[in-house]
């Protein structure tokens, strides 16, 4: 028997408001990841120990890269969304599609756009794509903490029910206590993650492996995904809540294998000859 919830400190979605124009708490945590990002990528470039000798890529390039990375994020975490998860919706409502104000975003695909930003970018300015996926993995946990913090603020993807003494009852859902996944979330994908990849980079100096990284963040956060799918409300009606599995489990699993091959190809890459 619940005897006890925690009171969902309701927050306007609007963080800001004049006139006709307002500034929502989604758009600002998109904004804020996106900057620390992009602010913490122009310090690992900048520092040279850790990459062992000449990094990669210049300051420049990544002040550039922003604006692909941006792109990236927004369009394929918005397409990703679309398609993975509510395709027959947008299909009767295309005009719905580009209103990421009202949440909406999957992050799977997001890291599609991003992969293909990686690519193109690397091609055109000549670098090593590997390195560059180092360097936007290492960045990307301030956007995933942000994130995480503005699906709470919105109410969505909510946790299954539950009755542990800091369960929620979220507005818009059926008044049943749930877990707060989403601080889970930004706990787990947001400030774990980045420690870890934190030591990789400036302990084990994994930069000078390219795709070490990169690995690594995919390997962990399709740990902490997966687990947390288990106190996350399942999407409704999606083909894929099979038993225990969820789309979230799913789309994670070829994510951790890419990352074993990267850590694995840079591990083999590296070891000497005999």
């Amino acid at each position: 028997m619940q005897l006890f919830v925690l009171t969902y400190p309701v927050i306007d979605p609007v963080a800001i408001e004049v006139g006709p124009v307002a500034v929502r708490w989604y758009g600002l945590a998109y904004m804020s990841g996106i900057l620390l990002g992009w602010l913490y990528a122009r310090r690992l470039v900048a520092r040279k120990d850790l990459w062992g000798g000449k990094p990669p890529m210049t300051v420049s390039q990544v002040d550039d890269f922003l604006l692909w990375i941006t792109l990236g994020i927004v369009l394929g975490g918005r397409l990703g969304f679309v398609l993975f998860y509510e395709p027959s919706f947008f299909w009767n409502n295309p005009s719905q599609i580009p209103a990421i104000w009202n949440g909406g975003m999957a992050f799977h695909g997001g890291l599609l756009g991003v992969a293909l930003a990686v690519y193109v970018f690397s091609r055109v300015k000549g670098i090593n794509a590997l390195s560059l996926g180092d360097i936007a993995s290492a960045a990307t946990p301030f956007g995933l903490f942000f994130g995480r913090v503005a699906n709470f603020i919105n109410s969505e993807v909510v946790g299954r029910t539950t009755d542990v003494p800091w369960a929620m009852v979220f507005p818009n859902t059926d008044g049943q206590p749930r877990h707060p996944s989403q601080l889970y979330e930004a706990a787990l994908e947001g400030v774990v993650l980045f420690i870890i990849l934190r030591i990789a980079t400036h302990y084990y100096k994994a930069l000078e492996r390219p795709g070490t990284v990169f690995g690594l963040f995919l390997i962990f956060y399709a740990l902490f995904r997966s687990l947390i799918e288990f106190v996350r409300e399942p999407h409704a009606g999606h083909p894929m809540d099979v038993a225990f599995l969820t789309p979230g489990i799913v789309y994670s699993v070829p994510m951790a294998l890419i990352g074993a091959w990267l850590i694995w190809r840079a591990r083999r890459k590296q070891a000497p000859a005999v």
